[in-house]
C-alpha cells in the first residue's frame, strides 16, 4: 500500500492498523539538538485518547508513546525519530459478522476493489485509529517550532455538531477547558451533550464542524504554484478520516460577497503592515501574509452504526448491516487534535522550506 507519508523536509510516515499490536510513526528531517522525550508527545496523545468521556468511543487505549530511536540524552540527533504506541483494548470479535459484508458508508468496499482484499477488524488501515500516529508526530513538531518560531500558537474547536452551531458573540478559548467537546461557547454544551445522548440511544450519528486558527506565523511562508500554502493544509485536513470538506479564511461564503467587500484592504502604521479584515484566511496567492491562518474542516457523522442499511457481499448478494463495537456518535469531538496535529507538521514543512530557499531574503515595506 503506497501513499503513507506527507511533508517535503519534515516528513511523517505513518504505520499500523486499528486491530494489530502497534501503530507508529517515522518522522525523518527534525533539526539536531531540540530537547525531546515522551513527555513532550504525551499530552496531545492525551487529547485525542478514546474513552475519555461519555460522548466519544468507550474504546480503552492509553496511548503512551514511546521513542526508539532519533534522541540522544534527551535531544534529537537529526535522524529518523521512530514512534510506536500499542494497541491494548482491541475486541476483533466486534467485526466478525461483517467480515464478508460491506460497510455502508465505510471504505470497505473501495478498499477490496483496489487492492482485492481488506482487514475487516476495524478496518485496519483506514480506521481513524491511525490518526494517533498523526498526533504523535504533530507533538513533535509543536516542539520544533516552539524553538524555531516562538510565536505560533495553534487552536482548534467545534463550532457545529450537526445542525447545532456555536453563537460567536459567546466564543471564548477558555470555555475550551470547561466541557468535553472543545467548545468555545458553553451556552450550547448542555443541547449538544442532549443531542449526543439522544443519537447513541438512537444508534445514531452526527457530523460537525472544527475551525483552526494559527496566529503568530510569519509572512512569506507558501510558495505561489505547487507548494500553495492552503492548498497543502487542505491537502493535510482533508486526509483526515471522514472529512469531506475544507475551507480557508471565508471560504464557501466567498461566492456570495462582491469584490468591493472580499477584498482585505491593506494598511501600513506604526512599523507594521494590517488589513481591514481577514477574509483570505491569513493567504495570498498560497503565501502567508502574516494575519492569523484561519480554516475549517466538516467531518461526516460516523458511518458505523447500529441502525440496519442496505449493503451487499463480496459475492454480489443484498444484505442488511448493523455495525457492533464502539465508535464515536460524532467522530468531529476527537477530531480536533488531530486536525491541530496536521497543521502543526505541516506549517513546520514550510517554515524549514521558507528557511532552506529563502533564508533572511524577502522583501521589506516601509
Amino acid at each position: 500500500m503506497s501513499f503513507n507519508t506527507f511533508g517535503r523536509l519534515f516528513r511523517v510516515t505513518t504505520w499500523g492498523e486499528s486491530h494489530g499490536p502497534a501503530i507508529g510513526a517515522t518522522i525523518d528531517g527534525c533539526p539536531p539538538g531540540i530537547e525531546l522525550t515522551e513527555k513532550d508527545i504525551q499530552p496531545w496523545l492525551d487529547k485525542r485518547r478514546p474513552g475519555q468521556s461519555k460522548y466519544t468511543t468507550q474504546r480503552k487505549e492509553s496511548d503512551a508513546v514511546k521513542i526508539y530511536s532519533g534522541t540522544f540524552e534527551g535531544l534529537t540527533t537529526g535522524t529518523p525519530i521512530q514512534l510506536l504506541i500499542e494497541n491494548q483494548d482491541q475486541k476483533s470479535k466486534d467485526y466478525s459478522e461483517i467480515a464478508n459484508t460491506f460497510r455502508p458508508g465505510h471504505a470497505d468496499l473501495t478498499y477490496y476493489l483496489k487492492y482485492g482484499l481488506r482487514d475487516y477488524k476495524g478496518g485496519g488501515r483506514s480506521s481513524a485509529r491511525e490518526t494517533a500516529s498523526r498526533v504523535a508526530a504533530g507533538g513533535i513538531a509543536r516542539k520544533i517550532l516552539r524553538n524555531l518560531a516562538p510565536n505560533i500558537h495553534i487552536n482548534g474547536y467545534l463550532t457545529q455538531i450537526g445542525k447545532l452551531a456555536i453563537d460567536r458573540n459567546n466564543f471564548s478559548l477558555d470555555s475550551l477547558k470547561k466541557n468535553d467537546f472543545w467548545c468555545p461557547d458553553q451556552d450550547i454544551v448542555k443541547a449538544w451533550e442532549e443531542y449526543i445522548k439522544n443519537l447513541r440511544k438512537d444508534g445514531n450519528s452526527a457530523g460537525a464542524m472544527i475551525e483552526i486558527v494559527v496566529s503568530g506565523v510569519p509572512a512569506g511562508l507558501g510558495a505561489p504554484i505547487y507548494g500553495k500554502m492552503d492548498a497543502d493544509l487542505a491537502s493535510g485536513l482533508m486526509s483526515i478520516n471522514a472529512v469531506k470538506g475544507v475551507e480557508i479564511g471565508l471560504g464557501m461564503k466567498a461566492c456570495e460577497t462582491e469584490g468591493t467587500e472580499n477584498a482585505d484592504e491593506i494598511f501600513y502604521k506604526g512599523n507594521r503592515l494590517s488589513f481591514s479584515s481577514n477574509n483570505a484566511g491569513g493567504i495570498l496567492g498560497g503565501i502567508t501574509t502574516g494575519q492569523d491562518l484561519v480554516m475549517r474542516f466538516s467531518v461526516k457523522p460516523t458511518s458505523s452504526i447500529l441502525t440496519q442499511k442496505k449493503s451487499i457481499t463480496k459475492d454480489g448478494r443484498e444484505t442488511s448491516i448493523s455495525t457492533k463495537g464502539r465508535h464515536d456518535p460524532c467522530v468531529g469531538i476527537r477530531a480536533v487534535p488531530v486536525g491541530e496535529a496536521m497543521v502543526a507538521c505541516i506549517v513546520l514543512d514550510h517554515i524549514l522550506l521558507n528557511r532552506g530557499q529563502i533564508g533572511l531574503a524577502g522583501g521589506k515595506v516601509g
